[in-house]
């Protein structure tokens, strides 16, 4: 499976490693996924990646409408 997050789309970006000595090196730099559990509309669960990030943004909208 990609590496990649199911709600915000990120996925892995390429830049380089520089050395002491200025020699690069290709890197990649993978986000941080999470496994999580969702309940659908029909009562079934599912299981999704979802980026550490994103999952914050998530519960941090939910906490304002569940403030409001």
């Amino acid at each position: 499976m990609a590496r990649r997050c199911s709600v915000s789309g990120k996925g892995p970006l390429v830049g380089n490693n520089v050395s002491h000595a200025n020699n690069k090196t290709k890197k990649r730099q993978l986000p941080n996924l999470r496994s999580v559990k969702i309940t659908l509309e029909d009562g079934t669960t599912k299981r999704i990646k979802v980026a550490a990030s994103t999952l914050r943004t998530m519960r941090k909208k939910a906490a304002q409408a569940a403030a409001n």
